[in-house]
């Protein structure tokens, strides 16, 4: 028997770049060396790619894996597909108007998207938020941390090859959706936080729509629980795979489950309690040894915690105003815009120029699904942000990827990425 000579090669051109076809790649020879070991450069090991269509990397990102038979020497995580300039255009529009491009960002948890975003607005021009409106903003962030956990569960599992708990994830999801359309008209993209409040109250039937889900939700939860927890199969694709520890794990940024998985104690909603979220009482998951198996349980404990918030919440829902009673940012209840002049003019003022916000800087972060999602605003007293900047968990957290790769087998790279929970269209922004 012959055995056939490696097809890869890599020449170097007179402009000291590097050319592969099998790899795609446009970078010079040194900066080659520095991503990949120098067996790949002579051959003995193989290049490949892995994306941007497969569909295990959640959206379009491109990992190029040095592999020595099927284990994994490197991997070099290429991002950029999905560049929306979201942040460029923050600046061409006034601080209500740029609600809108929050949802976009991590599209499986738009509400709390839009939530660090008014946050940082309200921070920067000083308004206080009505207690009924942060309590909504709380069972709406929690409902959306239950959403986009379904999601990664679903897929997660998927992608191992558990293709059942797919159907019963988006089955459950559907309840969450029909929530969002419930208060805002829209199941995704729903722009219903406002600066001081919200766009409108919640009808009379979303308390027992909600209390719906706190009814259903614990059973389905075991169901999963029976299907995966315990699983042979699950554990020895999960067990000791993707491992990163507490030091590693802060060094690289990481935050959210992936985080947490590694036994660092830090949640947004502990340290630094927004909307009145250090009214309620709830625990924050812990994992230990930091591999696929701690991250994917710290996010199913998870979703007992925001059932628990949002029963809080409930029984303990005020009655009262949703929106601020500063006119600066609030717009003049709608029965007046029919006899009172001043309050038309206010209310088209508010809706095309805009309010001024003054000058200064500020910094506001929530704890999302996949951990700290943080707004930057720079305002030079205008009514448009100056600029505008988004600390991505989703890029933190892919990060670590080469550490937790590196010695892996290629078969459980599909796992990791699954692990870190990412989505591209916060990476890329």
């Amino acid at each position: 028997m012959t055995v056939a000579e490696p097809q890869f090669q890599i020449e170097e051109s007179p402009q000291n770049t590097v050319t592969a076809s099998d790899t795609q790649l446009d970078i010079t020879l040194d900066q080659l060396k520095k991503l990949v070991s120098p067996r790949a450069l002579t051959g003995d090991t193989m290049l490949l790619n892995m994306g941007p269509q497969h569909p295990s990397t959640h959206g379009v990102l491109r990992l190029l894996l040095e592999l020595d038979g099927e284990t994994v020497i490197s991997c070099v995580p290429d991002i950029g597909f999905l560049h929306t300039g979201i942040e460029k255009t923050h600046e061409g529009k006034n601080y209500t108007k740029g609600i809108v491009l929050t949802d976009r960002i991590d599209y499986l948890a738009p509400l709390i998207c839009n939530l660090a975003y008014v946050g940082a607005v309200e921070k920067l021009v000083g308004v206080d938020v009505p207690i009924r409106a942060q309590y909504i903003r709380v069972i709406l962030a929690e409902l959306t941390r239950m959403n986009s956990h379904l999601v990664w569960l679903g897929t997660h599992a998927l992608d191992i090859g558990a293709m059942s708990m797919f159907l019963y994830t988006f089955r459950e999801r559907e309840m969450l959706l029909d929530i969002f359309e419930l208060v805002s008209g829209a199941r995704m993209m729903t722009s219903y936080f406002r600066v001081g409040g919200l766009w409108r109250d919640v009808p009379d039937h979303f308390v027992d729509a909600v209390r719906n889900i706190l009814k259903v939700f614990p059973q389905r939860l075991l169901d999963y629980e029976k299907l995966l927890r315990e699983n042979p199969l699950w554990k020895e694709r999960t067990v000791g795979v993707g491992v990163i520890g507490r030091e590693d794990a802060i060094a690289y940024g990481m935050t959210g489950p992936s985080l947490r998985g590694s036994g660092v104690n830090y949640d947004v909603r502990k340290a630094m309690p927004y909307s009145s979220y250090d009214h309620f009482d709830f625990s924050v998951p812990l994992g230990s040894t930091g591999d696929v198996y701690d991250r994917y349980r710290c996010r199913m404990d998870e979703f007992y915690q925001s059932l628990k918030i949002i029963e809080q919440a409930l029984d303990r829902l005020p009655n009262g105003p949703i929106v601020t009673d500063n006119r600066k940012v609030a717009p003049p209840p709608k029965h007046e815009i029919a006899y009172s002049m001043e309050s038309l003019i206010h209310h088209f003022k508010l809706w095309t120029e805009g309010f001024h916000a003054p000058e200064g800087e500020v910094y506001h972060a929530v704890e999302s699904g996949k951990g700290e999602f943080g707004v930057f605003i720079s305002s030079d007293g205008g009514p448009k942000p100056r600029r505008v900047h988004f600390r991505a968990p989703s890029l933190c957290n892919l990060q670590a990827l080469p550490h937790m790769s590196k010695g892996a087998l290629i078969a459980d790279i599909v796992g990791i990425v699954g692990s870190v929970d990412i989505v591209l269209g916060e990476v890329d922004r």
